[in-house]
């Protein structure tokens, strides 16, 4: 079977696609296709009983001897069940995280959900309503939670299982901040993680990277200002995990 040794496992609306946009040009790397909808082979549960084989078959067929054999399912990060159910088939996988300020991502996530029609409140009424939300996701929409915009950016308390359960150099969590300040030395460094050569990218990285970045729309100031008591406090807990000052996200 062919199978993958890297997944770019989350965090949504952080720099996921980037990546596997980027990483899809290198000849010695083979990512599973299409890009959208997502595998999320490790997260469904109809999919995880289909079997290992099932999944070598449906999204890693065309594999043709690239060092590097990965997938994007970015909600693998917030479940974490996933981390035990990789664990158990893939235990020397090596594992890509992207993170983003987790106020810009829970708006950047909201602005998804209304562009594609599931979004109807304010960004201030969805943050205030999202734990009655959460409870009461119907059935085709537990595994994708599109409301769930702030506890997905609880980030140290995600990545934890993950911690558990691989050792710390199978695992590489990049911030959105370095990737759009120095795209190249990002990538470089992944490639290296990845096991194999730079890639120089024949675009213009900094543009490629902001490319996400769209409409006009602003965080009100008492829900920004609520955000960041929210965040305080994981955001210090990530810093200790990353040994990372992250003081400017709150």
């Amino acid at each position: 079977m062919n199978l993958p040794n890297f997944l770019i496992a989350g965090a949504p609306r952080a720099g996921t696609t980037f990546l596997y946009e980027i990483l899809d040009e290198h000849p010695d790397v083979y990512l599973a296709r299409p890009r959208s909808p997502e595998p999320k082979f490790f997260l469904v549960d109809e999919e995880f009983q289909k079997g290992l084989g099932y999944y070598s078959e449906r999204y890693f067929a065309g594999v043709e001897g690239q060092t590097a054999v990965g997938e994007k399912s970015t909600n693998y990060l917030e479940n974490p069940h996933v981390a035990g159910r990789i664990r158990s088939l893939l235990p020397g996988v090596k594992l890509l995280f992207t993170l983003r300020n987790p106020i810009e991502r829970a708006f950047s996530n909201y602005l998804w959900s209304q562009k594609n029609g599931l979004e109807t409140l304010s960004f201030a009424d969805a943050v205030e309503t999202e734990q009655a939300r959460e409870a009461e996701y119907p059935h085709a929409y537990r595994y994708s939670r599109p409301f769930s915009y702030v506890s997905r950016g609880l980030y140290a308390a995600h990545l934890r299982p993950y911690l558990d359960a691989f050792p710390s150099d199978q695992i590489k969590v990049v911030l959105l901040d370095d990737l759009e300040e120095k795209p190249q030395v990002e990538l470089d460094a992944i490639c290296r993680f990845l096991g194999v050569r730079a890639l120089q990218s024949s675009d213009n990285l900094h543009r490629r990277v902001n490319s996400a970045r769209v409409g006009n729309e602003q965080i009100g100031e008492a829900t920004r200002a609520r955000l960041q008591d929210v965040f305080r406090d994981p955001n210090r807990e990530l810093a200790d995990l990353l040994k990372r000052d992250l003081s400017h996200w709150s």
